[in-house]
């Protein structure tokens, strides 16, 4: 080994770089195994690049939440108008018993499958739909509940007609 020098051989290099033995001859200092100059090039490369991926992202996601918002506005509103159709349609005490059960009178009447507001025509609907519907004869639940909820909604609305009927033979008399 003795007349072998240079870089080559890993073992024969002392710590600068220069040859452990070499008959006088004296070499460059080799570079270090992990060259920091390529790395900071791939770095600002790879940073630049997290960076844009960063900012697609960013505004993707500004992209996605203005359209989600402007879905959720145009679904509130759709929400208000038909509210305030089915307001203009009932009155005052009727659209607040619609709000309250959550059942419109017109909804209603179809459940029980009733034209108008007769309460032996309406109860004799509800028993059978109640029977029917019966979750122990292999019924729904949910449709026996849609059914009471029915009910309960014109039976609401008896009340009101018979108020305002009352009321009206109140301000007939005076």
């Amino acid at each position: 080994m003795r007349g072998v020098s240079g870089p080559d051989l890993p073992a024969q290099r002392g710590q600068q770089g220069a040859p452990l033995s070499g008959g006088g001859r004296r070499s460059a200092p080799c570079p270090p195994l992990s060259d920091p100059a390529p790395l900071r090039g791939a770095e600002a490369v790879e940073g630049t690049m997290a960076k844009y991926l960063a900012q697609i992202i960013l505004v993707g996601a500004q992209v996605v939440g203005r359209a989600f918002m402007r879905a959720l506005r145009q679904e509130f509103a759709a929400s208000r108008a038909a509210a305030d159709a089915r307001g203009r349609s009932e009155r005052p005490q009727s659209a607040a018993a619609s709000r309250i059960i959550g059942i419109s009178l017109q909804e209603a009447q179809q459940i029980l499958n009733v034209s108008n507001l007769n309460p032996e025509e309406i109860q004799k609907n509800y028993d059978h739909l109640f029977k029917v519907n019966d979750k122990s004869v292999g019924g729904s639940f949910y449709l026996q509940s849609k059914v009471v909820r029915a009910k309960e909604r014109l039976d609401e609305e008896l009340r009101i007609q018979a108020k305002d009927e009352k009321e009206k033979g109140w301000k007939a008399e005076t």
